[in-house]
């Protein structure tokens, strides 16, 4: 590594409410899209929570908040994003006034953070739409939706806009095109939703991230607001031109989602695509204008890369969410996640290019099987499987910030273990702290560090200089 990181790097983790919450009936909360997926997206959503959903109790952060926030105070967060569950706030999404249950709750947490000295960063909707606004409206297909997230993001930012600096509006916005439900809000089977309607909901969810964004400036002037993106860099498989044109087809798909949140228009390779689909997007001018409210920062997700092939032979890579084909010169993780380092450099630099507006790393990580050991008496998990990820990575946002990219800081995924996204399991552990649960729903619940934990805290305590290339 050729540089160290910035002063005031904001290191810490990351969490969503329906992976750790669990709650799910406390405190007035209404139900979720969550709440009926006991499979994530592997699987076709259930008619009503079901007992096998891991969800529902996840790893009762509803009731051990200051535990666990005090456990991330010991590893010295500088920051924490976590989401506010949209139906804990308006049980149906589209209710008149808020659950004061549940703005409470997030006073309580905030308190606690401030009391350890913790930046929260939080994300306003983290593939949570409330169940109701997909029953009633098949989610994002439908404008109204618009409104009842300006009002929810409204009665967020009078509540908590003096107490929170950095506000996401979506998590991983562009995953809709793939997990048109999870992201999307949409009941509507992937195989049985049109391109047309598919098309409408992303550019809903695009004007509600910009109205949120001016509505921010408004009433939280202090505030930065970014969007948020899977990251997932494509390379071409072959040095064939055609494949290489592949690659960045793929790329743009994702592109777009943070062209228009960075530069506030539809880019003309977008449209062209819309064209080619058949799809005539209803855009009013209202729209246009409120597209224009352009993002403080970018934040992304990073995991892996993929490749793309213009040869219809080649496999397709079946464990990532955004699809493309394996690349035969790196290793996987458990789940068959390419493991990519250099690769998250390259994004960086990507973005930071593309857009010049400050970076943030909020989600990055290693799922993997752990097993809880006892050593010197102390359980605890060897976990140098992930110590080793994380360095690696970290030591490539190294060569990033020497690069010249603007990093506001980096969040690891899952600090402490959660239900995955996109299994729904507890065994695919991402986090520094243990939390005895297992896929079946059973366990103390007790948390435990890992040796991980005490090489974060190092991390964190040296910034970063503790890293090893």
């Amino acid at each position: 590594m050729t540089t160290t990181f910035p002063e005031g790097f904001l290191w810490g983790g990351a969490t969503a409410a329906n992976q750790f919450e669990g709650a799910y009936d406390q405190g007035g909360k209404g139900l979720s899209i969550q709440d009926i997926m006991p499979k994530g997206i592997m699987a076709p959503p259930s008619e009503e929570p079901t007992e096998d959903n891991l969800k529902l109790t996840g790893i009762d952060f509803y009731n051990r908040y200051a535990e666990d926030i005090a456990l991330f105070a010991e590893m010295g967060f500088k920051t924490f994003r976590f989401s506010i569950a949209w139906s804990r706030i308006f049980p149906n999404g589209d209710d008149a006034t808020p659950n004061e249950e549940g703005l409470a709750f997030y006073d309580r947490v905030l308190d606690e953070l401030e009391k350890h000295g913790i930046e929260p960063l939080v994300t306003i909707s983290h593939y949570e739409t409330p169940l109701h606004l997909a029953r009633e409206y098949d989610g994002w297909t439908d404008r109204r939706l618009i409104d009842f997230y300006e009002h929810y993001a409204r009665v967020l930012f009078e509540r908590y806009g003096q107490r929170v600096k950095y506000w996401l509006t979506f998590n991983e916005i562009n995953a809709i095109i793939h997990a048109p439900l999870m992201a999307g809000g949409i009941l509507t089977p992937k195989e049985e939703l049109s391109k047309q309607d598919l098309y409408q909901a992303i550019h809903h969810e695009l004007v509600a991230s910009a109205r949120v964004t001016r509505l921010a400036r408004e009433v939280a002037p202090g505030a930065q607001i970014g969007c948020m993106i899977l990251a997932m860099p494509t390379y071409p498989l072959t040095p064939n031109p055609e494949d290489v044109l592949k690659a960045l087809q793929a790329e743009q798909a994702n592109y777009a989602f943070g062209d228009v949140h960075c530069r506030g228009y539809y880019p003309g390779y977008f449209l062209r695509t819309l064209r080619e689909a058949g799809v005539e997007l209803e855009i009013t001018d209202q729209d246009r204008e409120d597209l224009k409210n352009t993002v403080d920062f970018v934040s992304f997700s990073y995991y892996s890369s993929v490749c793309e092939s213009a040869d219809p032979s080649q496999e397709a890579g079946e464990s990532n969410i955004m699809g493309g084909t394996k690349n035969p010169t790196l290793k996987a993780s458990e789940w068959g996640w390419q493991i990519d380092p250099v690769g998250l450099r390259i994004v960086l630099n990507d973005y930071w290019d593309r857009w010049q507006k400050p970076l943030f790393i909020v989600e990055n990580g290693l799922g993997a099987k752990d097993e809880l050991l006892e050593v010197d008496g102390v359980k605890t998990v060897q976990d140098d499987y992930r110590i080793d990820y994380l360095n690696q990575h970290l030591t490539q946002v190294g060569e990033a910030l020497a690069d010249g990219v603007d990093l506001l800081g980096y969040t690891t995924w899952g600090c402490i273990d959660l239900v995955s996204a996109s299994t729904a399991q507890l065994s695919k552990r991402y986090g520094f702290i243990y939390v005895d649960r297992n896929d079946y729903g059973q366990g103390s619940l007790e948390r435990y560090r890992k040796k991980s934990f005490d090489w974060y805290k190092e991390v964190i305590a040296t910034n970063g200089g503790s890293l090893t290339a």
